[in-house]
């Protein structure tokens, strides 16, 4: 009998939480349908758990190497047509509050006082330039960042380029003892929540952006984070999915030790599948993380069928796996149930992954990113960051800064000028440290100030292989 008693209380908590939700006039029909269809999945307990037996390393047919691709065409006509039929959609919903920022975080200037969002252009620009092609610029913002992407947008008015911003869904928050929604009880912004990219497909036809680009004869989007610097478009991948009638293709590249927590992607039941850390037994976890069994991780960088799109989202097939969040907003404990768009390669036909070069992962989540890309490590060449074929070890160095550089303002004061770092491997620094201008770091580089000692390292200064943890050693 318990069984059955259970069974209704689920359904009462929906038909109570679809009645509140009804009432809420800040949201659309779609988003509501969206949501209690989400809400209704995780209370099932749909998810199912993966047999770690049955877990197979994908072969080259699965994953491809990205060195097996065949060279694109070169006749520029040829490649003009592959061109035409793509469209690049940027995730836009992320603000730069991690590194002390307001507004959308990929306002945030990278290099040569160009945002992430002036690259993108600029690269989508040189592009429509070179091959006489038309490749629209999407922007997936969220409810945070859409009035100021608006602003943003309007600077590139007279550029060749056709830019469209569309909203992803917006969904209440839920109150955790009660599983009422939060923005009945209190109004703003708190109450609200983007649930995750996997709600990229959805929101893409919900507002009509995915019929039009249809209607214009557009064949595939390459979906990418704002902040990856290194997801740029490449004709190479583009050609190979066209000619083998890849739904999906997933790029992932081989795993380091800084990316043990990235999904990877499995053979599982005669499918390629995402395998996410969350998903992984607690006994497994250690293996998971290795990186001899589990050699790539997902980019984020997906190139995916606008057709098939439209398809499995009419047919609501799109059920990928629920990411619970739990938050607290003013004392209040929340839960906030999201998606990710790389769950999603398992229900697309004929879907890869490509081994890609490291060069299309250079994300910046941190003002120790912002290091990398904006010191002589890379030059900045037609929006396109790019390595310095001076720098012979193909990792980039590991960088630690401390809380005191955590803020891109406070970052940007604390160094004159960004130091040279081609020749090194690792630098720590923790405390309060200033640089000044034209300094050289190599090798190992730990810089350590005294608590309530302001450590300056002078203008010109060569460390190589360094512990300084005061004037006396520099």
């Amino acid at each position: 009998m318990a069984a059955s008693a259970t069974v209704v209380s689920v359904d009462e908590k929906i038909e109570k939480l679809r009645a509140e939700v009804a009432k809420l006039g800040q949201i659309s029909e779609n988003e509501k349908s969206g949501f209690i269809s989400l809400v209704s999945r995780y209370l099932s307990g749909e998810a199912e758990q993966i047999e770690w037996s049955k877990i197979q390393t994908p072969t080259d047919e699965v994953v491809v190497p990205y060195d097996t691709l065949a060279s694109p065409p070169e006749d520029l006509e040829e490649t003009k047509k592959l061109l035409d039929k793509l469209v690049v959609l940027k995730l836009n919903g992320g603000l730069g509050t991690t590194m002390g920022c307001t507004g959308p975080k990929s306002v945030i200037e990278v290099r040569n006082g160009f945002t992430f969002l002036d690259l993108i252009v600029i690269q989508i620009e040189s592009l429509n330039k070179k091959y006489g092609c038309s490749v629209p610029l999407l922007l997936m913002n969220s409810f945070n960042t859409h009035d100021d992407t608006q602003k943003i947008v309007e600077k590139y008015a007279n550029s060749n380029i056709e830019i469209h911003t569309f909203n992803q869904s917006q969904y209440p928050r839920i109150v955790t003892e009660d599983f009422s929604p939060l923005p009945s009880k209190k109004s703003g912004k708190d109450g609200w929540y983007p649930p995750g990219h996997g709600d990229v497909f959805p929101s893409l036809n919900n507002s009509g952006k995915l019929d039009l680009l249809l209607t214009q004869g557009k064949e595939y989007v390459f979906v990418a984070n704002s902040d990856n610097l290194g997801a740029i478009v490449d004709i190479k991948i583009l050609n190979h999915l066209i000619n083998n009638q890849n739904e999906y293709c997933m790029e992932v590249t081989p795993k380091t030790l800084a990316d043990v927590k990235g999904g990877t992607l499995i053979s599982y039941e005669g499918r390629v599948q995402l395998l996410e850390i969350a998903q992984v037994p607690d006994e497994h976890v250690n293996e998971f993380k290795s990186i001899e069994k589990f050699k790539i991780f997902n980019t984020n960088n997906l190139w995916v069928n606008l057709k098939a799109i439209k398809r499995l989202v009419e047919a609501e097939a799109l059920r990928m796996e629920i990411i619970p969040n739990p938050k607290e907003v003013d004392g209040v404990k929340v839960l906030q149930l999201e998606t990710a768009a790389g769950a999603a390669i398992r229900f697309f036909d004929k879907a890869i992954g490509i081994n890609v070069p490291r060069s299309r992962f250079l994300p910046v989540k941190a003002t120790s990113d912002l290091l990398l890309v904006q010191s002589d490590l890379y030059t900045l060449v037609d929006g396109f960051v790019t390595r310095n074929p001076a720098r012979a070890n193909p990792a980039n160095p590991s960088i630690e800064l401390g809380p005191e550089f955590k803020k891109v303002a406070n970052f940007l004061a604390r160094f004159k000028s960004i130091p040279s770092i081609v020749e090194l491997d690792s630098l720590k620094v923790s405390g309060d440290v200033w640089f000044g201008s034209g300094i050289t770091l190599k090798g190992k580089v730990t810089i350590t100030a005294k608590p309530g000692v302001k450590l300056e390292i002078p203008d010109g200064a060569v460390l190589e292989n360094k512990d300084v943890n005061g004037p006396e050693d520099l």
